[in-house]
């Protein structure tokens, strides 16, 4: 099989060899999956995060699980457009092509129904949900579609479709993500020339929640009923690539049941 990124043979595993991949949000539990599994495929992994302990502990576990790997962190304030664009010219500048962002930054607060919502919620979900989600795709938007298979992928809830009361801004902020999303998704096929696919595609994965391992045993009785476990999400992002670039475009992968 030939790699989608380079016309060769991979090593094994490798369908990504010669992809560059930048993470955001890499020091959560998603984003070690993340890592771990693009460094797997033969992605250099360029991951970024605020918090630099963190991000130190995710990059040198994907480094040690996969030898040889090119897994380098940078501590990045997504909530700067200069931060963000700067991250990017970076990336490209010292590797030549960036061929992937994912945006795994994350966070929920909610209340026990609407009207004990608190609207400082929003403030700092519209921050950490759509205000990182502009920067980064702002930021990437043009090196992605130099890449000739560039990906964006944004991971959302499905509480974006059925808000609950009680999380009316989380639901919120999450929709308003998505629908950036799927207008850089837009700008990607207007882009395309003439019959040819898009330059780059942007697409959603959309869980109910994350399980991990230490969740389980910290809960073993729980059931985390149609949660996705961290692992099944990074299996779902490295498919990405590997999938004809007018099928992932703004379209949401549904990665539990449809409420």
């Amino acid at each position: 099989m030939n790699s989608p990124i380079t016309g060769e043979t991979p090593r094994a595993g490798g369908v990504l060899e010669g992809a560059v991949v930048a993470v955001a949000g890499a020091g959560g539990p998603a984003g070690r999956a993340t890592l771990l599994r693009l460094a797997q495929a033969g992605a250099t992994v360029v991951a970024a995060d605020a918090d630099p302990a963190r991000l130190a502990e995710g990059v040198d576990a994907a480094r040690f699980a996969h030898g040889g790997a090119t897994v380098v962190g940078d501590t990045v304030d997504l909530l700067s457009l200069d931060s963000a664009r700067a991250w990017a010219e970076k990336t490209e500048r010292e590797f030549g092509r960036i061929d992937g962002l994912v945006h795994l930054v994350g966070g929920w607060r909610g209340s026990a129904g609407f009207a004990e919502t608190d609207l400082a919620d929003w403030d700092a979900l519209h921050d950490l949900l759509v205000r990182t989600v502009q920067h980064t795709s702002l930021a990437f938007h043009a090196p992605l579609a130099r890449s000739g298979n560039g990906r964006f992928a944004l991971v959302s809830a499905a509480g974006a479709s059925r808000p609950t009361a009680g999380n009316a801004a989380y639901a919120a902020a999450k929709a308003a993500a998505e629908a950036w999303t799927l207008a850089l998704a837009d700008a990607f096929r207007k882009a395309a020339e003439g019959d040819a696919p898009p330059p780059a595609a942007a697409t959603v994965l959309v869980v109910k929640a994350l399980v991990t391992d230490a969740m389980r045993a910290e809960r073993p009785n729980a059931r985390f009923a149609g949660f996705t476990d961290v692992t099944e999400l990074a299996d779902a992002i490295s498919r990405l690539w590997t999938t004809p670039t007018q099928e992932v475009n703004g379209n949401r992968l549904w990665l539990t049941p449809k409420p």
